[in-house]
């Protein structure tokens, strides 16, 4: 269950990840639920068919019969029989700041989820642990918003143009000078959008006669970025450098399929911490694997800048990294900056070149002015621009939020996965029908939490994802722990067991010896 890595020398500090294997009662029980959710789906199926129940659904017309389904017809079942039976705890809408606590809008239904009517009551004060205010800049304090009302009053909050044509703004320039100066790098670029930012920049990267290799937990925008760009990608598992390296070894070895020349370029797409899992890549084993074969790196650290690292400068920073060993460096500054949009830094050829062929660049809105203006106010505070030490003190009170209540989950007995210095916390929940009991009991003790099931993750690994925040008082984090306690009893969610990992191939494998 917990993992210390130390290759070689790659590694300047003990790298702990844990993965633990349910018992098997649990797998057994989870595809049993799944199993009577099915059964029960086709007896409501054919009860609609025969209008012995109300179809709620959007149904085909009958002129349209004989045409081809618009959708999967899998994916409507599990809509509608089982996604339906949960929904009430997935957008729901707040009405306050997401910082460490927030408001929400009481609805409720009459018809088992399938419609919502609000009760004109506010639910005040609830405990937020399912938003990416990593750094806690997600706030409404007058004093620190200062300078993005001057920006707003200045500017307004659109641009109604793109950067290539009349959306550059000295602020867009100031940013991106930051953004640079704070990554240790030559240039940057930013972007309206953060899941843009993947999406419509690989493909500027990398086309047809090119290979991808992608982790398979990588977020969407990579995956359709790496879907839209031509090339050839190519699957490796999770965080395993030998699943990489015979990638890697078979592309240097026989080329292109079929005409078996080389690759144009073989590029690597990871993430710094991921985003369903909360581990932290291996970056110094993939930086070695990727000088080794002459490859490139593409690195996403939506999550992992601002949230780790001595001073918040990402996963390089955190593995006492430099910048120039990775190619492309990406973020987004949704999560610690508490803004929008995303970055692509790195060597000034690289900049230049995106800023005449990046489809964002050419298509895209720019960034509003108060946005950037938010940003920067956040990156100062991270740098000690600010003329203050506040921003460290985030990124320090951030990690010991972390490890504290990483550490008191464990003791608990859940089974939670990641890295021990990772502020994404997936708490297995497993069973279907613990989702929904889970989320709404948590809300009743006035805790708001994030629950994530199939297909998003694999049918047998439903679970709760906190994100904790450097804005999370103590007091804040115990109340959560309390009722996380009593749940975990009342629900029989206490699977730990401290068996060994689930993911074998990951960690026993035969170590390699990387080369520098």
């Amino acid at each position: 269950q917990k993992n210390g890595v130390s290759n070689g020398t790659l590694y300047k500090k003990k790298f702990v990840e844990h993965f633990e294997q349910a018992p098997m009662y649990v797998a057994v029980l989870t595809f049993l639920g799944f199993g009577v959710g099915t059964i029960f789906g086709y007896l409501r199926d054919f009860m609609r068919a025969w209008g012995l129940e109300k179809r709620n659904i959007a149904a085909e017309r009958e002129q349209q019969k004989d045409f081809v389904p618009l959708y999967q017809d899998f994916e409507n079942f599990y809509t509608r029989n089982l996604y339906m039976r949960i929904r009430d705890n997935w957008n729901r809408p707040i009405c306050s700041v997401p910082g460490p606590q927030f408001d929400l809008m009481e609805r409720v239904t009459d018809d088992y989820n399938w419609t919502f009517r609000f009760t004109g009551r506010i639910i005040k004060n609830v405990i937020n642990m399912g938003s990416y205010n990593y750094l806690g800049f997600a706030e409404t304090d007058v004093n620190a918003l200062k300078t993005v009302t001057i920006e707003l009053q200045k500017y307004g909050t659109g641009i109604c143009s793109t950067r290539q044509e009349m959306g550059t703004l000295d602020k867009h320039v100031e940013l991106e000078k930051l953004v640079a100066t704070f990554l240790g790098v030559e240039d940057a670029m930013v972007f309206g959008m953060g899941f843009a930012t993947n999406s419509m920049n690989i493909p500027a990267l990398v086309g047809k006669g090119c290979l991808i290799l992608s982790d398979e937990l990588n977020h969407t925008s990579l995956v359709l970025g790496a879907r839209l760009s031509g090339a050839t990608i190519r699957i490796f598992k999770h965080n395993n450098m030998q699943s990489l390296e015979k990638l890697l070894r078979d592309a240097i070895i026989y080329g292109q399929p079929r005409s078996r020349r080389a690759w144009r370029k073989i590029i690597i797409l990871v993430e710094g911490i991921y985003s369903m899992e909360g581990s932290i890549v291996r970056l110094p084993e993939i930086v070695s694997l990727k000088k080794k074969y002459k490859a490139y790196l593409y690195l996403d650290e939506a999550h992992s800048i601002g949230a780790v690292g001595a001073t918040g400068r990402g996963v390089v920073e955190y593995f006492g990294m430099s910048p120039d060993d990775v190619d492309v460096l990406m973020g987004t500054f949704t999560k610690s900056f508490g803004a929008a949009g995303g970055y692509i830094a790195g060597k000034k050829d690289l900049v230049d070149f995106l800023r005449t062929h990046s489809h964002s660049a050419v298509y895209a809105t720019s960034m509003c002015p108060p946005v950037a203006e938010q940003i920067i106010r956040a990156m100062k505070c991270l740098m000690g621009l600010d003329g203050t030490t506040q921003g460290l003190q985030r990124v320090r009170q951030l990690g010991k939020n972390t490890r504290y209540f990483r550490r008191r989950l464990h003791e608990m007995g859940f089974i939670i996965y990641g890295n021990d210095d990772s502020p994404v916390v997936p708490l297995l929940l497993y069973m279907p029908g613990k989702i929904g009991a889970f989320a709404r009991r948590m809300l009743e003790k006035n805790i708001g939490v994030v629950v994530v099931g199939f297909p998003a993750t694999p049918i047998t690994e439903s679970r709760a994802r906190f994100c904790v925040s450097a804005a999370h008082t103590r007091e804040m984090l115990d109340t959560v722990l309390n009722a996380l306690d009593e749940l975990g009893d009342f629900l029989h969610l206490k699977y730990s067991r401290y068996s060994k990992s689930s993911h074998p191939e990951l960690y026993e494998e035969t170590r390699l010896e990387l080369e520098d």
